[in-house]
């Protein structure tokens, strides 16, 4: 499955301006994912946005509400919002730079690669990125995507740039609080050597490939063996369980062009065996001849 671009505009170093794409850095597909299943039916448990004493609704009749007051809103129109201009929506300038090991680890939040357009960007890209590997420095800069103003640091990866999105100053929670309790004593001399020592007969090169995540490993042991086990209580969902828009899957496409399938090869042979005219003008008279009765409406 080809990568989609998170955010496209520039990046822009003083007066020069570089073309890139932004490609979220991590994937969520490896992990272990469940539906919830109303256990006496077996079917999916849905989710509806509804208004109370009203029910259901529409998408296109849902607007963001920003409470102001206790229970008091002021509703703003997804077109204003979206008239909100701002330069960072498609320029993220670096307009401070850092040591790499400046900031703390609390303010970092997600991942992206950061990816030259063409190749005429790539000679640009690759000075930016050299020259922050030589200082040492991580840039920093600002850029709206999906509704939010992100504050990011840029710093070098591999053969390309690796995008961060930073938390803003007043998002981290203060460990004061929590930290209050703890004696500000040192440790035991004799216990902190220990310790080190141990710390430093276990220290290695980082290789993320050496840790598994055991849970899904056997959380995936417990659904292969349920899987194969008769005995495993199962449900079919059944056909009426469609997709959210966008949700489209390999099996639902598959199922559909087989029923599609279906279809024309019923066509087919009921055009095969059609008919004469006379017989079929005595079949029309008889049915018109019967009241209609509406269509029975397929269950949800």
């Amino acid at each position: 499955m080809v990568a989609r671009a998170m955010w496209k505009g520039q990046l822009r170093l003083s007066l020069v301006s570089i073309p890139v794409e932004l490609y979220s850095a991590t994937k969520t597909g490896a992990r272990i994912s469940f539906r919830q299943i109303h256990e006496p039916t077996g079917k999916p448990i849905r989710y509806e946005k509804v208004v109370d004493g009203h029910g259901p609704v529409d998408a296109d009749e849902i607007v963001k509400g920003f409470e102001y007051d206790k229970g008091n809103y002021v509703l703003l129109d997804p077109d204003e919002i979206e008239a909100v201009k701002l330069e960072t929506r498609k320029t993220l300038e670096l307009v401070q730079f850092v040591g790499s090991c400046e900031i703390s680890p609390l303010y970092y939040d997600k991942p992206y690669y950061v990816v030259p357009t063409d190749e005429l960007a790539e000679d640009a890209y690759r000075v930016v990125r050299d020259a922050l590997r030589k200082s040492e420095k991580v840039g920093l800069g600002q850029l709206a995507m999906r509704g939010h103003e992100y504050l990011c640091a840029i710093r070098p990866c591999g053969d390309g740039l690796l995008l961060e999105t930073l938390h803003y100053a007043d998002e981290i929670r203060k460990a004061d609080p929590l930290f209050s309790e703890i004696s500000g004593a040192g440790a035991d001399e004799e216990l902190l050597e220990v310790a080190t020592a141990l710390i430093d007969r276990k220290t290695a090169k980082f290789d993320p490939k050496v840790f598994k995540d055991h849970y899904a490993d056997a959380l995936r042991d417990l659904i292969d063996s349920k899987t194969k086990s008769k005995t495993s209580k199962r449900v079919d969902t059944g056909d009426d369980d469609k997709p959210a828009k966008g949700g489209d899957n390999v099996v639902d496409l598959m199922s559909a062009l087989k029923k599609s399938l279906e279809t024309s090869d019923g066509k087919k042979k009921a055009a095969a065996a059609k008919p004469s005219a006379s017989r079929s003008t005595k079949t029309e008279s008889k049915a018109a001849a019967k009241p209609k009765t509406a269509p029975r409406k397929k269950s949800a």
